[in-house]
């Protein structure tokens, strides 16, 4: 056994949870059947309401369709993305010191977008609504989404939730035959990655936990020691849809 495979056998659960990053970047390699097939069944053992499991999964990958419906996405995630440059203030500040992480950021993105079609696979994580349209709906589809996510880690690929694909989402209904009683709550690109997971930084755990009342600090809860942390996010009402990271 390679000493890679070795490393991703032993990954534990928690080790997972705390590693799996936002993958933007993938080698120009296809995800073999088997391991798409291990993916998606450990998606399939998520939670959803009533354990009705109404989430499906789009597989596209290089077929005919598949191949136009990239192309409409590569499309919308390139515009989406001159939005997001410009609301996100890509472009100024620290945007424009080549190595800041906004900079860094900004030029995965860019790669992102600019190979989108040569995507090895890309997901689409719908619903079929059995109830009318609803906030809560989500609550269905994105427990099997992190499934999907985490087993992908397990395997050694990666992906991203993007939501871009709703500047296109008519077209890519009529393409792929999705009924109207069905809607599409992320679009998730995968590969083997270019970079590579680690640990992702988040909030301080105290910034996020409170006890018996909002905003009284919880004095039980504390990072484990080298624990790195960020407050990045997109400005308050911007738009976030180039993906979950």
């Amino acid at each position: 056994m390679k000493q890679e495979e070795i490393k991703l056998s032993e990954l534990s659960l928690l080790e997972g949870l705390a590693t799996t990053r936002a993958i933007r970047r993938y080698k120009a390699e296809p995800i073999p059947e088997e391991d798409l097939n291990t993916i998606l069944w450990h998606a399939g053992r998520a939670p959803s309401g009533s354990n009705r499991q109404k989430f499906r999964f789009v597989v596209l990958r290089d077929g005919p369709k598949a191949k136009l419906a990239k192309a409409l996405l590569g499309a919308s995630f390139r515009a989406g993305w001159e939005t997001k440059k410009i609301n996100d203030g890509y472009q100024s500040g620290s945007g424009v010191d080549t190595n800041s992480s906004k900079a860094r950021m900004a030029r995965t993105m860019q790669y992102f977008v600019d190979h989108f079609e040569q995507t090895p696979v890309i997901i689409l994580a719908c619903l079929i609504r059995y109830r009318p349209e609803n906030y809560a709906e989500g609550a269905s589809v994105f427990p099997a989404v992190q499934n999907l996510m985490l087993a992908a880690r397990a395997l050694g690929y990666g992906g991203v939730i993007t939501g871009w694909h709703v500047e296109v989402e008519e077209e890519l209904r009529e393409l792929l035959a999705i009924p109207d009683g069905v809607a599409i709550h992320a679009t998730i690109p995968m590969g083997k990655p270019l970079g590579q997971h680690g640990p992702v930084r988040r909030r301080p755990i105290s910034e996020v936990v409170f006890e018996d009342e909002w905003g009284l600090e919880a004095d039980w809860v504390s990072d484990p020691e080298g624990t790195k942390f960020t407050s990045a996010g997109p400005p308050k009402g911007a738009s976030g849809a180039g993906g979950l990271s």
